[in-house]
């Protein structure tokens, strides 16, 4: 398997370029880049303990479901990995008032909502849990770490 890697670039003052210089010396970098990238993980995951939702970025795009009859096609939604949401039903894509949230790995339907707001809340909380039970938000928690949660969703979406 080969690692999947992206570069940014950061813009910076000097005296930013320097408290980040002596930052990534004291704390065994080489390069300010590594630095900062730990620095960013280990703010997600402050930010996941406290409360606060997993932010999340979406984009259109195509990925797979498994629908209710077993079937698996390749819907046009909104993608926010680990993450998807169609417009429909477990049933399939349908102008309808509801939406699907889908976990994108498994091509599992986590819930069916009435918004895509609510969709979106959803995985933004469901991705909290995850970064907090395993540091990375790739791999579903136990059912029962996650059950409360989908039933408050499903209440408040009445």
């Amino acid at each position: 398997m080969s690692l999947r890697v992206a570069s940014f670039t950061v813009r910076a003052t000097q005296e930013q370029v320097t408290r980040w210089n002596r930052a990534a010396s004291g704390e065994g970098h080489r390069a300010v880049g590594t630095w900062l990238a730990a620095a960013a993980d280990a703010y997600l995951r402050v930010r996941a303990t406290a409360g606060a939702p997993v932010p999340l970025a979406w984009h259109r795009g195509a990925f797979r479901v498994t629908l209710e009859d077993g079937s698996t096609p390749t819907l046009r939604g909104s993608i926010s990995d680990p993450f998807g949401l169609y417009r429909g039903t477990a049933a399939g894509p349908v102008h309808g008032k509801s939406y699907v949230l889908v976990y994108l790995p498994s091509a599992r339907i986590v819930a069916t909502l009435r918004s895509a707001a609510h969709c979106k809340g959803l995985a933004a909380e469901l991705a909290r849990v995850w970064v907090r039970w395993n540091g990375e938000g790739g791999r579903e928690p136990p059912p029962s770490d996650t059950g409360p949660l989908l039933e408050r969703f499903r209440r408040e979406d009445v």
